[in-house]
C-alpha cells in the first residue's frame, strides 16, 4: 500500500485502474490568478506521457471556463504536455452535452468565449446578458472577469421569472502561482442566491454531470476510474458522487494535513505529494 493511503486497499485498487481524470490548476501545472500563464509540476508532463505510452485513457478536466476545451489542450500542448483536444474537458463540456441532451434552448450565458462557445458548437442557442430580452430557459455562469451590472439585472430577471441557475464551478478558490485566485462564477452565483434565493446547480466539478461525462468520455466505468486533484471541494467530491477513486495532491492550495483531516465525502482514498509521486506509485504497482 502507498504510503498516502488513507483508505485501506488503495494501493491495490490503484493497480486495477483503467482511466484517469486529472485536475489542471495544482495538479499538473499552475497559472496565475488570471488564468494565464502555465507552468508545468514536477513528473507531470512525463506522466502523461507515459499514459499516452501505455494506452492509458485519461482526460485533463479544469474547472476553468476561460478557454474553450481545444484551446485548453493547445495551450497544455504549448506548455509541453502531449493531449489531444479530446483530452481536454472544461465543465462548458460537461454544459454543453447537458444542454444539448435535454433540449434546453435558449439559455443565457454569464462568461466569456470559453464558456459559451462549447454550447453553440453543440447546436444550443445562447443569449448574451447585452441582448437579453426576457424569455430564456435556463442560466448558466463560468469565468466572466468583464461582469457587470447588466450582467447582473438580466440574469436576476431570468431566474426571478423561474429559469434554472447552472454554474460551472462553485468553488470559491483555484490553485494559481501567486496562491488562492478567486472563482468569478462562484462570486456571480453568490450574488444571484443573496437576490433570488435561488441555489445554482453545478456542471462541472464536483457534480454527478460532470463525473458521467468523464467517464462516457473515458470509455471507463466509474468504478474503475481515479480521480486526481488537489481540492477536497472539488476533485475529490467528484469521486464520491459515484465510486471512483480519489486521488489527492498537495502541490496545489491544500496540505496533506488538510487532506487527512477531511471527512465523509470530502476524504481522499490516497494523498500524494505530486504527480511526480504517482508515476513512481504506478510504476510499482503495475
Amino acid at each position: 500500500m502507498p504510503d498516502g493511503a488513507l483508505t485501506p486497499g488503495a494501493g491495490q485498487r490503484l493497480a486495477s485502474i483503467k482511466g484517469f481524470v486529472f485536475d489542471l490548476d495544482g495538479t499538473l501545472a499552475l497559472g496565475d490568478s488570471k488564468g494565464q500563464g502555465l507552468k508545468p509540476l514536477p513528473g507531470a508532463i512525463e506522466l502523461l506521457a507515459r499514459m499516452n505510452a501505455q494506452q492509458m485513457p485519461y482526460v485533463v478536466f479544469t474547472n476553468g471556463t476561460l478557454r474553450t476545451p481545444a484551446e485548453t489542450a493547445e495551450k497544455l500542448r504549448g506548455a509541453g504536455f502531449d493531449v489531444t483536444n479530446a483530452q481536454a474537458m472544461t465543465p462548458s463540456s460537461v454544459a454543453a452535452d447537458f444542454f444539448a441532451r435535454k433540449k434546453i434552448s435558449p439559455v443565457l450565458v454569464l462568461g466569456c468565449e470559453g464558456v459559451w462557445r462549447p454550447l453553440v458548437q453543440a447546436g444550443v442557442e445562447i443569449v448574451l446578458p447585452e441582448n437579453y430580452r426576457g424569455e430564456v430557459k435556463a442560466v448558466y455562469v463560468g469565468w466572466y472577469r468583464e461582469f457587470n451590472m447588466e450582467s447582473l439585472e438580466a440574469a436576476y430577471d431570468a431566474v426571478a421569472k423561474g429559469a434554472p441557475l447552472y454554474t460551472a464551478s462553485n468553488v470559491p478558490f483555484f490553485a494559481a502561482s501567486g496562491g488562492r485566485a478567486l472563482g468569478t462564477s462562484f462570486a456571480i452565483c453568490a450574488m444571484l442566491k443573496a437576490l433570488t434565493k435561488k441555489e445554482a446547480k453545478i456542471l462541472g466539478k464536483p457534480s454527478s454531470e460532470a463525473l458521467k461525462s468523464a467517464s462516457r468520455r473515458l470509455g471507463v466505468p466509474i468504478d474503475q476510474i481515479a480521480i486526481v486533484g488537489d481540492d477536497p471541494l472539488c476533485e475529490i467530491r467528484l469521486a464520491r458522487y459515484g465510486d471512483a477513486l480519489a486521488v489527492g495532491v498537495t502541490t496545489g492550495h491544500n496540505t496533506r494535513a488538510d487532506f487527512e483531516a477531511q471527512k465523509g465525502k470530502l476524504r481522499a482514498d490516497l494523498v500524494l505529494d505530486g504527480v511526480e509521486e504517482l508515476r513512481g506509485t504506478l510504476a510499482s504497482v503495475r
